[in-house]
């Protein structure tokens, strides 16, 4: 049985909160952090796993492992959730790239919700409604869910230059195997970015973003909010420390063969 109150306590909550609640407390609370598979950790999805990580060593993780914590603990409350895979665009629309994210759909309460607390450039705070819609504000972010040919369904965050797409789905539930390949590719395949390159994402409750990331080529600290942002580049040599100092992570070790 999942411990509810060990994660509850992790996130300062106690007593029942809302998935409003629920959702942004994770968001704000753990960390997006992609430091296994950048050391060559590959990242278990067994339950225990993932909660002895996220919960009890107060690491992060990437989306695979804040969605399915996150289903349990729905599912701890009596909802009833469905992980979908996603197809991450970055901006570019209608590109195929692999099934690399993983999003849930939520039936609370007579509702449907779409929740996701791990996608690394510019999760959800909030769940919003399953299904074509929005726009949906939060803390200053817009998003909306658009329709696409084929079936699909594309979250949109809103920029200066318009609507940028994040990731495209079909409004299906995805078999555990599925689940279990996309999580392979991410943290073992060697062009996979989360292998290659560093991202560290924190929440903040006023709705900033702290990164530090060399996804962009160069290792950068930057810290967006909805009315603007600023980057700083920092030197490779500098980055353990950095990583302790502002975001609290060590660098993990590889287990003894």
């Amino acid at each position: 049985m999942f411990d509810l109150s060990r994660y509850l306590a992790r996130l300062g909550l106690q007593g029942q909160p809302s998935l409003a609640e629920l959702h942004r407390a994770h968001v704000t609370g753990i960390l997006f952090e992609n430091l296994d598979p950048l050391v060559g950790i590959p990242v278990s999805l067994e339950p225990d796993a993932i909660a002895r990580k996220l919960v009890d060593n107060h690491r992060g993780g990437y989306c695979f492992e804040h969605n399915l914590l996150f289903k349990q603990v729905l599912e701890a409350l009596g909802a009833r959730v469905e992980p979908i895979l996603a197809r991450v665009r970055d901006g570019k629309p209608r590109v195929v790239n692999p099934l690399t994210h993983l999003l849930l759909r939520v039936e609370l309460g007579g509702e449907v919700w779409h929740a996701d607390v791990g996608f690394g450039h510019g999760t959800l705070l909030e769940p919003i409604p399953f299904g074509a819609g929005g726009p949906y504000e939060q803390s200053g972010w817009s998003y909306r869910v658009a329709p696409e040919d084929g079936g699909l369904l594309v979250l949109q965050a809103a920029t200066d230059e318009g609507w940028h797409d994040l990731y495209a789905f079909r409004p299906e539930p995805s078999p555990p195997i599925d689940i279990e390949v996309g999580n392979w590719f991410s943290c073992t395949h060697p062009h996979s970015r989360l292998v290659t390159q560093l991202l560290v994402t924190e929440n903040g409750a006023d709705g900033s973003r702290t990164t530090l990331s060399d996804f962009s080529g160069e290792m950068v600290l930057s810290v967006q909010t909805p009315t603007g942002s600023k980057r700083e580049p920092v030197a490779r040599e500098t980055v353990p420390a950095l990583l302790l100092e502002r975001f609290g992570l060590r660098e993990p070790e590889l287990p003894e063969d």
